[in-house]
C-alpha cells in the first residue's frame, strides 16, 4: 500500500506487532474513507483484536505508522480519541450506574458541555431503544440491551469514526438485526466504521469493503461482491445424506472445485444445471443449490479447520 489517499480518514501503513517472538500483525496496511464501513474478517488468532488495540494506541507496534484525521497515533492520541467511538468485544459498562448515568459520566470524560449532554443523552437512549430502561442498571438489561447501550455510549462525543470489535457476538437474531439497523443509520449520517466480525452475513450487509486477515497478514481486500466474484465460482451445490459422497464423486467432472466437510460435499461450479439434472435423477440424494457467498470465500481463503487460538 502506498501513502494514504487524501480521502482517507484513518490509515494504517505496514503495521507489525510481535508477542514473545510471534508475529500477530504482519505488514498490515489499510485505510478507511469518510462515510464507509470497512470490515475485518478472519479466523481466531488472525490478528483482528490486536489490530483494533493498535489503532487505539492500547499497544505499541514494532514498526509501521497509524494516522487518524491527519494526526499521528500514538503521538496525538488524546486528540484522536476525541473523534473516536469504541465498542469492544466485552461490555465495559459501569455496573453501579444506570443507563443514563453511564452516558452522562462518559460524556464528561470527553468534556461535552452539560447543555449538550442534556440534549444528546435522551436522543441516544431513543436511538438505542432504551427509553424505558433509562434508570435501569446494566445487570437488569438483556445482552442485546447492553450492547445497544455500549453503542450509545460510544456516540456521546459525536465521533467521526467508530471502532467496533465483534459488536454483535452473543446476541440473538432479533438483537443482531436491531444493531445492524442502528449501524446502517450511523453510516447514512456520514459516520465511518471499522468493524471486526465473525458473522459473514453481518459483513455483507454492512461493509462497503472488506479485508481478510489470516496469521496477521492481509490475504484479500475488496468489496464483498467483488471478492466473491474474484475468488469463487458463481454457484455452490451442497450434497449430503445417504449416498451423497458417491453421488458427488460421480459429478466432480462437471465442477470447477470440490470440498468435503464431514458428511457434506460442496460442489463449486459456474454451470450448475447439468449437475442439478443428474442429482435429481439420483432420487434419494439430498442437496441444496445456492449462490456463492462470503462464508464460502472465508473458508476457501482461510481453510475449514477449527482454530482454537484466540
Amino acid at each position: 500500500m502506498s501513502a494514504p489517499s487524501q480521502s482517507a480518514l484513518f490509515a494504517v501503513e505496514h503495521l507489525v506487532k510481535r508477542y514473545n517472538g510471534h508475529t500477530v500483525v504482519d505488514d498490515l496496511s489499510f485505510e478507511i474513507r469518510a462515510g464507509e464501513c470497512l470490515g475485518v474478517i478472519g479466523p481466531n488468532g488472525a490478528g483482528k483484536t490486536t489490530t483494533i488495540r493498535l489503532c487505539l494506541g492500547l499497544t505499541a507496534p514494532k514498526s509501521g505508522r497509524i494516522t487518524a484525521f491527519g494526526m499521528e497515533v500514538p503521538e496525538r492520541l488524546r486528540e484522536v480519541k476525541q473523534r473516536l467511538g469504541v465498542v469492544s468485544q466485552f461490555d465495559s459498562l459501569d455496573p453501579d450506574f444506570s443507563c443514563v448515568e453511564n452516558l452522562v459520566v462518559f460524556a464528561r470524560y470527553f468534556g461535552v458541555p452539560r447543555a449538550v449532554v442534556a440534549q444528546r443523552v435522551p436522543r441516544l437512549l431513543e436511538f438505542a431503544a432504551l427509553q424505558s430502561k433509562a434508570r435501569a442498571r446494566p445487570a437488569e438489561l438483556s445482552g442485546g440491551m447492553r450492547r445497544r447501550l455500549s453503542l450509545a455510549r460510544a456516540l456521546v462525543n459525536d465521533p467521526d469514526l467508530l471502532l467496533l470489535d465483534e459488536p454483535t457476538t452473543g446476541l440473538d437474531p432479533q438483537a443482531r438485526h436491531l444493531m445492524w439497523e442502528r449501524l446502517k443509520e450511523l453510516l447514512q449520517q456520514g459516520k465511518s466504521i471499522l468493524l471486526t466480525t465473525h458473522f459473514m452475513d453481518e459483513a455483507e450487509r454492512l461493509c462497503d469493503r472488506l479485508i481478510v486477515l489470516d496469521h496477521g497478514r492481509k490475504i484479500a481486500e475488496g468489496t464483498p461482491r467483488g471478492l466473491i466474484a474474484e475468488h469463487l465460482e458463481s454457484d455452490v451445490i451442497e450434497v449430503y445424506g445417504n449416498g451423497a459422497r458417491d453421488a458427488a464423486r460421480s459429478l466432480e467432472a462437471w465442477c470447477e472445485r470440490v470440498e468435503r466437510s464431514g458428511e457434506t460435499t460442496f460442489l463449486y461450479l459456474d454451470r450448475p444445471q447439468p449437475v442439478l439434472e443428474r442429482l435429481a435423477a439420483h432420487g434419494g440424494v439430498r442437496y441444496l443449490h445456492r449462490p456463492a457467498n462470503l462464508e464460502d470465500l472465508f473458508l476457501k481463503l482461510t481453510g475449514r479447520q477449527i482454530r482454537d487460538d484466540a
